[in-house]
């Protein structure tokens, strides 16, 4: 009994500051989209009675799906390669998937519009090797967004994935050779779902990364490919609408914590012990 109360003791100061810094403000924010003047729910009602509003939450999942999904082929592939390398090389891979995240989100970003710009590298060189007659217009489109995003995330789902396949030995990949299966099936029916908590926790990171990310919609996407980070900051810093303000950022939380529901629930399904 004494060994319980003690336990609940340590536990107390960490459990009061997470509610007070942590929980309370969540709470406060969903309290703050009930209390208008029209009714409860009129917030809501007014966001998703909004054609425009629709549009930008469509958007930020869409674009935040497709960066997932990309992030996640690539990352895991790329994982999979630098966990077979031994030695040295290793080494130098580990770090060259880290280096990019040593530099600040608004940096890598302002790096595409570089890149992507009609006087940039890639329409220079373009026009350099004569593959187009004019430059293109790359930049303030849902591609650019999800180019940098993918650049900015799959470090994430490489660094949780090399863990996870660093930890499958090596006596099982060669059990399923010497029992006959092949490269691919050995890779699907035993690294692939022995990686799957990796592979989840990644998923899980560059989703809500992707979801919730402001700097690299606002200086990629602009007003045109609006999305919710930077619609939540129109609202509260631009427009003063602290209501609205706080039904974005309450729907915003809702979509995650649904989205990272439905990816839990379809890693049970592709392997049962995977979480």
């Amino acid at each position: 009994m004494t060994r319980r109360w003690l336990g609940w003791a340590l536990a107390a100061p960490a459990t009061i500051a997470v509610a007070i810094f942590l929980v309370a403000p969540v709470l406060a924010t969903f309290a703050t989209t009930f209390g208008g003047p029209k009714g409860a729910f009129a917030a809501y009602a007014a966001f998703f009675g909004s054609g425009f509003r629709r549009t930008v939450l469509y958007r930020t999942t869409e674009v935040a799906l497709i960066t997932t999904a990309i992030s996640v082929f690539v990352g895991f592939i790329t994982a999979y390669v630098v966990s077979r390398v031994r030695g040295k090389a290793k080494s130098i891979l580990i770090i060259a998937a880290v280096f990019p995240l040593l530099t600040g989100v608004v940096v890598r970003s302002f790096a595409w519009l570089v890149i992507l710009g009609k006087n940039g590298i890639l329409n220079t060189a373009l026009l350099d090797l004569g593959l187009v007659s004019e430059p293109l217009s790359m930049l303030y489109t849902e591609g650019s967004v999800i180019v940098a995003m993918v650049y900015l995330f799959v470090p994430l789902m490489i660094l949780t994935s090399v863990g996870v396949l660093e930890g499958i030995p090596d006596d099982l990949i060669q059990a399923s050779t010497s029992l006959g299966a092949s490269p691919a099936a050995t890779f699907r029916q035993v690294v692939f779902p022995l990686a799957m908590p990796g592979i989840i926790v990644g998923a899980v990171l560059v989703f809500t990364g992707s979801f919730t990310s402001y700097a690299t919609p606002q200086l990629l996407g602009g007003e045109r490919q609006m999305m919710m980070g930077t619609f939540l900051y129109q609202r509260a810093m631009v427009t003063f609408d602290w209501v609205g303000a706080s039904t974005v950022a309450v729907i915003m939380t809702v979509v995650t914590i649904a989205i990272v529901l439905l990816m839990s629930r379809i890693a049970r399904r592709l392997n049962p012990a995977a979480v």
